[in-house]
């Protein structure tokens, strides 16, 4: 029998039994454009609802430090902008596609910074919540039966755009009490935000954090440091969630093969993106967790760049039959889906995919 996507996904993440395997898909914001511009996609057509994905989310927070401040634009070119943000943070972005913003300069380096410029910008304020953006994607979610989340940053997340990366992870080594009490101030910013948004438009149906804590081969620290530094607020704000009945799936792009047994105690239900060409192989991932932990991911967007079917089936027959194994997996590239992907290729991506994960 052909279940919801909110029981779909319920038992997915709990690894119980289910009809197929999830489905799930983030975009760059030029591919959704591209489809438009070629009449795949009507205009005001969410991709979410096009492909019947299982699951929606909303990023309701804005947590810059301080809310009042008016970008200001540093210097502009024909290609790229320079901005300083409400962070502090001067950032420089492609104005031509979607991309990160290279990260330029930060005034907050250290303890004497933080203190002096952000800690006392960063209060729990209504302002900071995007309530009717929830109170749609939420309504829209239980109209289609789809599965609900909240989404946003954990703390890791929230820090490296406030600092930069590089001035964190000294502070991490050299002064480790400063990051843990940034740390700290986000995960209660976060829990209190979350308070009053659910107790004044209803609760999800789970929680997604995004966490980006590795590169290329590696995380950006040890286990060990994470255990000391990052762990405790993970688990509070995992903690909360669980104590109201919410799974969590954490997104975290590169390499964080090491962190896992420090995430599993944070209490993460599921990892998501698993990202190949950081060196994350989904098949040991789920050789060693699959049993206590849902995956979402690992399939290489690079074979959907070349928009080649045999080589997208070769993918898919890899690693379908097996990471489906526990009822624990949600197909989903292991990045975003560039315009470079053909429309009809990734139509027929997930067509192929879905059907290998089909339980018999």
């Amino acid at each position: 029998m052909e279940m919801t996507s909110i029981e779909r996904m319920t038992n997915i993440l709990k690894r119980k039994p289910v009809d197929r395997i999830g489905l799930n898909e983030s975009f760059w914001g030029d591919t959704r454009k591209d489809w438009v511009e070629k009449g795949h996609l009507k205009k005001d057509e969410g991709l979410v609802t096009h492909f019947g994905f299982d699951l929606d989310r909303c990023w309701a927070f804005n947590m810059i430090a301080d809310l009042d401040y008016v970008p200001e634009v540093v210097e502009e070119t024909e290609e790229t902008i320079l901005t300083r943000n409400g962070n502090g943070a001067l950032l420089r972005k492609h104005k031509k596609h979607d991309s990160t913003p290279e990260h330029v300069d930060f005034l907050v380096r250290d303890r004497g910074t933080w203190e002096e410029y952000a800690k006392p910008k960063l209060k729990t304020d209504r302002r900071r919540i995007n309530f009717e953006a929830y109170r749609k994607v939420k309504k829209l979610s239980a109209e289609q039966n789809r599965f609900f989340m909240w989404s946003g940053v954990n703390v890791f997340e929230m820090m490296h755009p406030l600092c930069g990366h590089e001035h964190m992870l000294v502070g991490m080594a050299l002064d480790p009490e400063w990051v843990s009490e940034m740390a700290e101030t986000y995960s209660r910013i976060t829990l209190e935000l979350q308070e009053i948004l659910f107790a004044e438009e209803g609760w999800p149906d789970g929680i997604w954090y995004y966490e980006d804590m590795g590169f290329k081969e590696r995380p950006f620290f040890s286990l060990d440091m994470y255990r000391e530094i990052i762990q405790p607020w993970h688990k509070r704000t995992i903690d909360f969630a669980h104590s109201h009945g919410l799974p969590v799936i954490m997104h975290s792009c590169g390499n964080v093969e090491k962190l896992l047994p420090g995430m599993l105690e944070s209490g993460i239900d599921c990892l998501q993106v698993i990202e190949v060409k950081a060196g994350m192989d989904l098949l040991k991932i789920y050789r060693d967790y699959g049993d206590v932990l849902s995956l979402m991911g690992g399939i290489d967007v690079r074979v959907l760049y070349t928009n080649d079917r045999a080589l997208i089936d070769r993918e898919l027959e890899a690693k379908i039959p097996i990471v489906m194994g526990n009822y624990g997996y949600t197909l989903h590239s292991d990045h975003s889906i560039p315009k470079t992907v053909d429309y009809e290729t990734y139509k027929y991506f997930i067509e192929k995919g879905l059907s290998l994960g089909t339980y018999k």
